[in-house]
């Protein structure tokens, strides 16, 4: 029997070992659950804000906002078919309908007060639910 990590593409390794350990990470640090759930993005998003306020430099964060944004993606590619792409050191998610989303970099966006991790999962599966 394989499991899915073992029948998924190459792109998704190592997106899916940063959201496997950030979940870990947020079990055992935090005492937060998460569960791949597009409810448990809320949650995500609140964490992001109180990095954000509490100052913390990008260089001290960096790592854990990768975590968070593939965290979200592997979100996205449960719920909606979505599948990881790579290139160039970068990891995308690509919908079904064929758009690409970038929840790493989105992240990066909710660090700086820009962005959200909830919104940019309700848009992706969304589009691609209405497929």
């Amino acid at each position: 029997m394989t499991t899915q990590a073992e029948t998924r593409p190459s792109a998704a390794a190592k997106p899916v070992r940063w959201a496997a350990d950030t979940v870990a990470t947020m079990r055992e640090g935090a005492r937060l659950r998460l569960d791949y759930s597009a409810q448990s993005l809320w949650r995500i998003d609140r964490m992001i804000e109180e990095i954000r306020r509490e100052g913390a430099p990008y260089a001290a964060v960096r790592e854990v906002l990768r975590g968070f944004g593939a965290y979200a993606g592997e979100v996205m590619a449960r719920h909606c078919g979505a599948e990881w792409w790579a290139g160039d050191g970068e990891h995308w998610i690509r919908t079904p309908d064929g758009r690409l989303w970038d929840p790493i970099d989105e992240a990066r966006r909710c660090w700086s007060g820009h962005g959200s991790l909830r919104l940019l999962c309700r848009d992706a599966t969304g589009t691609a639910s209405r497929r």
